[in-house]
């Protein structure tokens, strides 16, 4: 009888302990589901971790509490797999974190400094975000966090972009920092990156060959920088990539003003005054050869007109989306201006132009061609307005109706000393 018990107490002893572990206790603070494995313990003001949770876990969330050190406190839980310790308190990384973790996200936190053992043996993480912190320093170490795919560290105080990020990476966001520089090989072995967020910082230039191992690249941000776009030696390779590039790029650098440094072909000669030829002259190189040198003046000088190119706002509208909501017009096209001589052969008659001169006519034709620069709404247009201005003669030539008024006038005269002779 008194072995019965015994062996009776025995398995009752076993149960109580083997139980909380098999069936789960969820703790009355937290939310749980999934047996218990996962665990919902935020906005509940904690301070420590809630007594009986399960060592098993596999996803537990922590955030919007007031937790302000977590070392050593996480490690028995090694089956985790996602670990939420967003806006709290805390001042570092939580020590001795489980190797089994796959994302991390410790968002809005007091955090100042990723420290190298902070990742040194998380070989399964995937996501890592530890952005809106106060992190002035990441160090990673090389040929670690080899399954990472995702490394935020947004709205930080960075003041240059971390090296040694892991090869496999495929999304980085650095934006809202204080980022002027790039080291030489920080992007070089990226070649699976194909997102890379960079706007709002501080850069002036990206160094020489910083982007060129980029080749799976799909979207890059880059607006919000403040780029010296007339810095002729650093600021080219950017604008130049940029040119180049296959990837989308959000806010190219310097879109709206000119480059001081571009070479510009030297613009064609303009025809004289004397060249008789009735071609138009003055377009542009690109556009076709410089003509044929014209033929000798004649002797008589002809009446010519000058065409003048100037700007003039398009006309037409048409709907023209804007690449990107939110950040600056794409490149514009500046006007193109031509200068343009004619003339005019049929009115150069030598029997009615005295020898003297002949009145000149100029005229002014205005063509522009071109994006305007609210492009967004305005196609392009070519719009050509003709003004035609009066100019004082430079000497007098009397008409044909003067010439028979004389004549008119003379006649009786003629009459009146043929009868005195007769």
């Amino acid at each position: 009888m008194e072995y019965q018990i015994l062996n009776t107490s025995t398995c009752l002893l076993v149960l109580l302990v083997f139980i909380p572990t098999g069936l789960g206790i969820c703790p009355s603070s937290c939310k749980c589901s999934g047996n218990d494995r996962n665990v919902d313990c935020s906005g509940r003001n904690l301070t420590v971790l809630p007594q009986g949770l399960q060592d098993n876990l596999t996803y537990l969330n922590l955030s919007f509490n007031q937790f302000v050190d977590l070392d050593h406190q996480l490690t028995r839980f090694t089956n985790l797999r996602t670990l939420d310790i967003s806006n709290n308190w805390l001042k570092n990384v939580p020590a001795h974190l489980p190797k089994s973790l796959w994302e991390l996200y410790a968002t809005n936190n007091n955090i100042k400094v990723l420290q190298k053992l902070d990742t040194a043996y998380q070989w399964n993480l995937r996501v890592l975000d530890i952005s809106r912190n106060m992190v002035e320093r990441a160090v990673l170490i090389n040929n670690t966090l080899s399954s990472l795919k995702f490394l935020n560290l947004s709205s930080n105080k960075l003041w240059t972009v971390p090296t040694n990020m892991p090869y496999n990476i495929e999304t980085v966001d650095l934006s809202n920092n204080f980022l002027s520089q790039i080291l030489p090989g920080t992007l070089v072995r990226l070649q699976h990156l194909t997102s890379l967020y960079l706007h709002n910082n501080k850069f002036s230039h990206i160094p020489d060959k910083a982007f060129d191992q980029l080749s799976q690249l799909q979207v890059i941000t880059l607006y919000n920088n403040p780029w010296s776009c007339s810095d002729n030696q650093n600021i080219p390779y950017v604008l130049q990539w940029v040119q180049g590039t296959a990837a989308r790029v959000v806010g190219a650098p310097c879109a709206e003003q000119p480059w001081p440094w571009a070479s510009t072909a030297p613009a064609p000669a303009l025809p004289t005054a004397l060249d008789s030829s009735p071609m138009i002259k003055g377009t542009k190189a690109a556009d076709r050869e410089a003509p044929a040198a014209a033929p000798e003046p004649t002797e008589v000088t002809k009446t010519h007109k000058q065409f003048k190119a100037k700007e003039v706002p398009p006309l037409a509208t048409q709907s023209h989306p804007a690449p990107f909501p939110g950040t600056p017009d794409g490149p514009q096209e500046a006007a193109a201006t031509r200068t343009i001589l004619v003339q005019d052969s049929g009115q150069g008659n030598a029997s009615l132009a005295p020898a003297t001169g002949s009145s000149t006519t100029p005229v002014t034709l205005s063509i522009t061609s071109g994006m305007p620069t609210n492009y967004s709404k305005m196609p392009q247009s070519t719009t050509a307005t003709l003004r035609k201005e009066e100019a004082a003669p430079s000497a007098r030539v009397p008409s044909r109706a003067s010439r028979w008024q004389v004549g008119l006038l003379c006649l009786p005269l003629l009459h009146a000393l043929a009868l005195a002779m007769d």
